[in-house]
């Protein structure tokens, strides 16, 4: 770090340290369409969290599901932004009702897992799922299954070299890029990104220096409830993980497994129209299925939505080859 600030002229330092601590995020104005629907979620059946040790130590939560007799195959669900496996809860048992073992997890950085908005450094997460599959070891076929955040997470590991630890990926109304032309700015609202601080993060990072990569970059459009409740903002580290990759055309084109797509035709994060067309630039062929009066959130709750997850699901265990072990 220190030979590459010397080599820096003075001006330029000054901009990277006042992008660094005057660039961060800004505090949006609460986006009642993301946090609303959840005040009505019955939770009385919310299966206790368990909890799985990961290389570091850390024990991370996860929630899970059984279906009554011999399970059909199993399904990881990562959650959105900001969220934990208790937004999962209504897909997740709707899941298990159909035959598969589902599980869903607190991503490091949320809910009870780690330090809230914050992990230690970027691939952590990938770590902490690998780290999960081996030790619970899931029924095959394994369904990876994504949300927003979560489903650019999924597509993550779908194009790494870790993308047979699942037989197939499902990614519901996926964050893909900011430079994606899914993308509706500030995720319509949902989002308050620090740009200068991001830009100058990613300098550092790109010369190995990563001693600010705790520093928060993006805040949600949270009320002061939800606040208390959900994970309020993303350190770069975290923010910089939970996505896919920065090339993501090439992640799309190098994720071989089995994929589908679900979003709502109402989404007011995402242009969901435009997935379709995205992931056929990119030469892969992946079903995309638009849902009529169903929005962002709404793809997780409404039931004719949860029907179609499950559908979706259902389909891709049943069409899946023999599984085998990474």
């Amino acid at each position: 770090m220190r030979r590459f600030l010397i080599t820096l002229p003075l001006a330029a330092l000054l901009l990277l340290a006042g992008a660094i601590a005057f660039g961060g995020p800004g505090e949006p104005a609460p986006m009642a369409s993301i946090v609303d629907p959840f005040k009505n979620v019955d939770i009385s059946d919310l299966p206790a969290p368990r909890r799985v040790a990961a290389r570091d130590g850390e024990r991370l939560a996860y929630r899970a599901y059984a279906p009554q007799g011999t399970p059909r195959g199993s399904v990881v669900l990562l959650h959105g932004s900001s969220a934990s496996s208790l937004s999962m809860h209504v897909l997740a048992k709707a899941l298990a009702a159909a035959g598969l073992a589902t599980y869903a997890l607190d991503m490091r950085g949320h809910g009870d897992s780690g330090s809230k908005g914050r992990i230690a450094y970027v691939g952590q997460l990938d770590d902490d799922l690998e780290d999960f599959m081996r030790s619970t070891q899931p029924q095959r076929p394994a369904t990876l299954a994504g949300f927003s955040a979560g489903g650019g997470f999924a597509l993550r590991v779908a194009a790494s070299e870790r993308q047979a630890m699942f037989d197939q990926y499902l990614l519901l109304a996926p964050f893909i890029s900011q430079d994606a032309p899914t993308y509706r700015a500030d995720s319509g609202g949902w989002v308050n990104v620090g740009i200068p601080r991001i830009v100058a993060l990613s300098m550092l990072d790109a010369v190995g220096v990563h001693a600010f990569g705790s520093l928060p970059v993006t805040r949600f459009a949270l009320n002061e409830k939800a606040k208390a409740m959900l994970t309020p903002f993303y350190s770069y580290a975290l923010a910089t993980n939970y996505r896919p990759r920065a090339d993501w055309r090439a992640s799309i084109r190098s994720a071989n497994q089995p994929m589908r797509l679900l979003a709502g035709e109402l989404d007011e994060a995402f242009f969901a129209e435009r997935y379709a067309g995205l992931f056929q630039a990119e030469g892969r062929h992946v079903p995309v299925t638009l849902l009529p009066g169903v929005g962002h959130i709404g793809l997780t709750l409404q039931p004719q939505a949860v029907q179609a997850v499950v559908a979706a699901l259902s389909d891709q265990q049943a069409a899946a080859p023999a599984p085998a072990r990474p």
